[in-house]
């Protein structure tokens, strides 16, 4: 047998996969191409006109007015602290969650698709509507801010940490069951310990969009810099809105960095 018949099936092979993967990337290419001339980002004519109307209100923006900038400490203190609460109030939920939303640790099936979907739930209501709701039923300030990024948080975190719970290593566990473990036991140390740098990690990540999202709930009249940013938005003041977004982008920066340096510590 000759080296090319030997390694024809290989090849054809070879040859089939790729041509799965072009035509994949043709429809996804296509659907793509569909998506951006329905919502008109092909529009030259349109964006062409619109393009001196924003470089005119970048114009507007510049320079940067801080007079204001001693009433915007409790402001940003308050998203601090939403982000804060709320990621926290998220974790500490998730956890339990977690070991019943992971079929590993899940006690019935049952209870596995009911948790799933509890999380599927949570995760489909913009963490922006929730504020909305919780503004409407305690008021103005922070506390809406938190419950809404809390609940938001909660379908994602946790699944995040149920898919990691999936994932562990089985030995330990084993061992841990065959040692006479109860089910609680075999979860805090046959599970937990495995997961526990994934679960710090999800956790800080999740931290630092809270934050970012924690800027906009203001803009629900959940207190924040955000109710800041949008009230210096409607009276036109633009000078002020590009202090507040330095403000804002100078605070995700120090949080981006103070969550690298908690990442390093829990590693």
């Amino acid at each position: 047998m000759s080296l090319s018949a030997e390694f024809s099936p290989f090849l054809r092979a070879r040859r089939l996969a790729w041509n799965k993967a072009l035509v994949t990337i043709v429809i996804l290419a296509v659907v793509v191409a569909g998506c951006c001339y329905y919502a008109g980002l092909f529009d030259v004519e349109r964006l062409t006109e619109g393009f001196p109307s924003l470089v005119s209100l970048i114009g507007e923006m510049f320079p940067p007015d801080f007079e204001q900038w001693k009433s915007w400490v409790k402001p940003l203190v308050d998203t601090l602290a939403m982000s804060v609460g709320g990621t926290a109030i998220a974790v500490i939920v998730s956890i339990p969650l977690a070991v019943l939303a992971a079929r590993n640790t899940s006690p019935h099936p049952l209870v596995f698709y009911v948790f799933r979907g509890l999380l599927n739930g949570l995760r489909s209501i913009p963490e922006l509507i929730m504020g909305i709701v919780f503004v409407a039923a305690v008021g103005f300030g922070a506390l809406p801010g938190v419950l809404a990024l809390a609940f938001h948080s909660i379908g994602m975190v946790a699944k995040f940490f149920a898919e990691s719970i999936e994932h562990v290593d089985p030995a330990p566990v084993e061992a841990a069951r065959a040692s006479g473990c109860s089910s609680l036991q075999v979860i805090v140390h046959g599970i937990f310990p495995q997961v526990f740098s994934q679960m710090a990690d999800t956790a800080i990540y999740r931290w630092e969009y809270n934050f970012r999202a924690s800027t906009v709930m203001g803009m629900v009249g959940a207190g924040g810099i955000g109710f800041e940013l949008i009230g210096s938005l409607r009276i036109m003041q633009y000078q002020e809105v590009s202090a507040i977004l330095i403000v804002i982008l100078a605070m995700v920066t120090l949080v981006d960095a103070f969550s690298s340096y908690l990442r390093k510590k829990t590693q």
